[in-house]
């Protein structure tokens, strides 16, 4: 008697081994896949291929791609009413649909989005309507104030060194804002943003330092067709070239103090909540820029032929498809964990988040760099997309802090975790 049984294969979704999706979470993903195989795919390439100086002009893919994406619905409001679990599951799924799509478009639409954010948490109809139907960027890093910028703590500054105050800064004189200085080159969306989420030092009349030699901070919206601002030219990149960013000039640009969003009192709770919510959509980019380099190498090697069969029916392909498989898997995990950490922690960190990210764009980085290698020589052509994805996941390196630094905030944290809270202590 033949006993044998035969095994379906797995129940799988468009991202993969995924399980338990809802219906609402199920619709959003299909209907966000074909905008990023329709919309996102073609206009990101398209964009790849023009010099900065053109690639973001009024009428480019560029905006065309702004306005489609601002049909769908995606703002600040879309999650509200949900819980936070589900917030964060609703917000995993979108991200990494856009990531799948085009990762520099899926950073510009989320910075895009953070003046309007901070705008809506302050309550300030005011700075909602500023903010309403305009591009945003988040203005924070500077020509020699770049990973430093994000250290929170005095104790990880070297010894008897004050903080970086960097190149732009705000003075609060009576009941206005003056601003100078000039962001970095890496402000993405700078080279074209409407209005700007400031993220800099601060003078509230007694100079930019307290007493531990840690700088004051402020968060301010400003739209940028304001008097004293200019702007620098996009900046020509080896990556994620759909993604605008150039530097942002102010001249004594004066705004009323009313629209700062944080100040003296609460910058430095508030910095590090928006970096811990805002930070979380860079891993969700990670997992689909991953999970879209691994889909064209699983594709490839079910097309060439090499050594007398499919590459993908050798014991070495079936491996390394197998592997970074693996990590496509883990780093959706983690970049899940972190965001729901994140959400529903009643004392969320940006380190933590920050550890979400460098993990998941590391593991992310080699996952493309082994895709790319499947391909053999053509995958150095622009015949096959894998190559441009190997230059976005490059960038995401660096981008947003850079990974080793990233890193060693959360050592930090973890370290004095064990000191003052007596964790991991056997």
């Amino acid at each position: 008697m033949n006993m044998s049984t035969h095994v379906p294969l797995p129940v799988v979704g468009l991202s993969g081994f995924e399980s338990r999706l809802s219906e609402e979470e199920a619709g959003a993903q299909a209907a966000l896949h074909r905008f990023a195989a329709e919309v996102m795919r073609p206009i990101g390439r398209e964009i790849d291929r023009l010099p900065a100086d053109q690639a973001y002009q009024s009428g480019s893919p560029f905006w065309q791609f702004h306005q489609e994406v601002a049909k769908l619905g995606l703002g600040p409001d879309a999650l509200v009413g949900l819980e936070p679990a589900m917030a964060a599951r609703m917000e995993a799924i979108v991200m990494e649909e856009l990531g799948w799509g085009d990762a520099g478009l899926a950073v510009s639409t989320g910075a895009g989005a953070m003046p309007m954010l901070m705008a809506q948490a302050s309550g300030s109809q005011e700075l909602i309507d500023l903010c309403a139907g305009k591009l945003g960027c988040w203005a924070a890093t500077q020509p020699d104030r770049g990973s430093d910028g994000l250290i929170l703590y005095a104790a990880e500054r070297y010894p008897g060194s004050q903080g970086n105050k960097g190149n732009l800064q705000a003075s609060f004189v009576g009941d206005e804002i003056v601003i100078n200085g000039q962001t970095s080159a890496w402000v993405s969306n700078g080279a074209v943003a409407q209005v700007a989420l400031l993220d800099i030092v601060a003078d509230y009349g007694e100079g930019v330092y307290g007493s531990d030699g840690t700088t004051y901070g402020c968060n301010v919206i400003v739209p940028l067709d304001q008097k004293g601002i200019s702007r620098g030219r996009p900046l020509e990149k080896l990556g994620k070239r759909a993604l605008p960013q150039g530097e942002i000039y102010f001249d004594s640009v004066r705004v009323p103090r009313r629209f700062a969003v944080a100040t003296r009192d609460d910058y430095e709770f508030k910095h590090a909540h928006a970096w811990a919510h805002a930070g979380t959509a860079m891993s969700h980019i990670s997992a689909g820029l991953a999970r879209a380099a691994f889909e064209l190498a699983l594709t490839y090697v079910h097309e060439r032929r090499q050594g007398g069969a499919m590459l993908a029916q050798h014991q070495l392909t079936q491996y390394r498809i197998g592997v970074i498989g693996t990590k496509v898997e883990a780093i959706r995990s983690m970049a899940r964990h972190v965001a729901e950490y994140t959400k529903c922690s009643p004392r969320a960190h940006p380190y933590f988040t920050a550890a979400g990210k460098a993990f998941c764009t590391s593991e992310m980085m080699t996952v493309v760099n082994e895709s790319l290698q499947l391909f053999g020589g053509v995958g150095l052509t622009r015949e096959f997309p894998i190559e441009k994805l190997l230059r976005d996941a490059r960038a995401m390196q660096i981008e947003d802090g850079e990974n080793n630094i990233l890193f060693t905030h959360y050592g930090y944290l973890l370290s004095q975790l064990h000191q003052q809270e007596s964790w991991a202590r056997a």
